[in-house]
């Protein structure tokens, strides 16, 4: 299955925190912005222009939104999307929410990235 994929215009960065951390407040004002908790760590993406302090962090992110809404039952969206990029040695940061996935790769790999994926028919469209 080929689906389209949406280039967002914002840079990211994640930050990771320790697991008893508080979210820092100014998260909630960002117009796009994903939370991960876990036992042992907490995980927060959010535009590249709102600052925080972190534990650690890895800047200059660029998102590439699979155009949803998808349904539960497809399957190997991610998984076809990863192949491409690691056959091209891109490394990749993937994020899943309820209707959709976005891949992050790093700004200086966007380039091969969307010439990998668009030579795999993938329709990419910019914001």
């Amino acid at each position: 299955m080929k689906l389209t994929l949406k280039l967002l215009s914002e840079c990211f960065t994640i930050h990771r925190f320790s697991e008893n951390s508080d979210i820092p407040p100014q998260v909630f004002s960002a117009p796009i912005y994903f939370i991960a908790k876990t036992f042992d760590e907490l995980s927060i993406v959010l535009p590249q222009n709102i600052s925080i302090e972190s534990n650690k962090s890895e800047s200059n992110w660029q998102a590439l939104e699979v155009v949803g809404p998808l349904d539960f039952t497809l399957t190997g969206i991610l998984s076809n999307l990863s192949t491409i990029l690691a056959n091209e040695k891109i490394s990749i940061f993937a994020i899943s929410t309820f209707d959709t996935d976005y891949v992050l790769v790093k700004k200086e790999s966007l380039s091969a990235a969307l010439a990998a994926l668009k030579s795999k028919n993938y329709e990419v469209i910019q914001t």
